[in-house]
């Protein structure tokens, strides 16, 4: 007997069966009560059914929905920006290059997540069938190395100042300072509607956030030069916000890393997930199990699954296969699955593998 494809054609006999219940003694989750509610409200399962939607299509748009937003926190950044190097160089301060270094991480920030809200709408090709999903992957990727090298260039200079006499000028370092702290505020105005519907807008508006801790680090080392004269504090401020970066640009190249890599997602546990498919009645074995991320938010699953002939010929493949794809659309937030069915009389012995 021939492998079942995974179809996308509708059948009678599921007409009103797009939204499967999870067979008895299936495992439980966290995600089940959520599940359960949204399910009452008519809502529906989003796993189940014969649509098979992969979870590309609606990628991004909650971004989408607040691009307007992100346009406006990219241009205030920018000129904010522009007028801190200016600043920088006209009092000589270091922490004040500092931040706007920290200020130009922000706007690739907000810049990566206005990408992604674009690209999410390109279609795919018969050469790239993801699309363009992975360039917010790139983009990035080149974010955490510029963050990185400017967090240590900050780093090493101000150490290098150290014993050196250099005057700052705590007037023009203050303005420009302060300006940023305000076009920080604004920006998290502007964001702060839609941090709570979009990772990527999240994402920026917690870069926002970030870069006002170090405005204020400024402003606090300008006012103690204004009124002590110790120009150390500028190093200090400038160490601080160093120190305030780095951690920030490791921490996003390893989750591109672990993108590239085709890493599990976080929120995936392969053995995990082997169980609750096992569980469904009928399932005799799951081997060649795949998790990885397409792009931020975005996860994807295969696996190659075994099923008793008594219960391909009783339940048939089609309701086998709703339940699986539901069990990791409600358990692992899972919608762009590819599940591989076969009957046992089918199974050809493979070698153990848990990929």
């Amino acid at each position: 007997m021939s492998t079942q494809p995974d179809s996308h054609e509708p059948h009678e006999s599921h007409e009103e069966g797009c939204e499967p219940e999870f067979s008895a003694g299936h495992p439980v989750s966290p995600h089940d009560e959520a599940a359960a509610a949204a399910a009452a409200g008519g809502k529906g399962s989003k796993g189940g059914g014969h649509s098979h939607d992969h979870g590309l299509q609606g990628a991004g748009t909650a971004t989408g929905k607040h691009r307007k937003r992100l346009i406006w926190v990219l241009s205030i950044t920018l000129t904010v920006f522009v007028v801190q190097v200016v600043g920088a160089f006209i009092s000589g301060s270091l922490s004040l290059l500092a931040d706007a270094g920290h200020m130009l991480t922000d706007a690739t920030g907000v810049a990566i997540a206005l990408i992604a809200s674009l690209i999410a709408a390109l279609p795919a090709t018969s050469k790239r069938t993801f699309g363009y999903l992975r360039v917010e992957i790139l983009a990035a990727l080149a974010n955490g190395i510029i963050l990185g090298v400017i967090a240590v260039v900050i780093f090493v200079q101000a150490i290098l100042r150290f014993g050196s006499e250099v005057e700052v000028q705590s007037g023009p370092m203050l303005i420009a300072a302060i300006i940023g702290a305000a076009a920080n505020l604004v920006s998290l105005l502007i964001l702060q509607a839609g941090q709570k519907e979009s990772l990527n807008v999240r994402g920026a508006y917690l870069e926002v956030l970030g870069d006002l801790l170090g405005s204020v680090l400024v402003i606090a080392a300008g006012l103690v030069i204004m009124f002590t004269g110790w120009n150390p504090a500028d190093q200090i401020a400038s160490i601080l916000i160093a120190v305030l970066i780095f951690p920030r640009a490791i921490s996003l190249l390893r989750e591109v890393v672990d993108v590239l890599l085709e890493a599990s997602p976080k929120n995936i546990d392969v053995e995990v997930a082997r169980g609750h498919m096992l569980a469904v009645p009928g399932v005799a074995e799951v081997h060649d199990l795949h998790a990885w991320t397409i792009t931020s938010g975005v996860p994807a699953f295969s696996a190659h699954v075994t099923v008793t002939d008594d219960a391909w010929n009783e339940r048939g493949y089609h309701a086998i296969l709703d339940e699986l794809k539901a069990c990791l659309t409600s358990h692992f937030d899972v919608e762009h699955s590819t599940i591989q069915l076969e009957p046992a009389s089918h199974h050809i012995p493979h070698a153990p593998t848990n990929r």
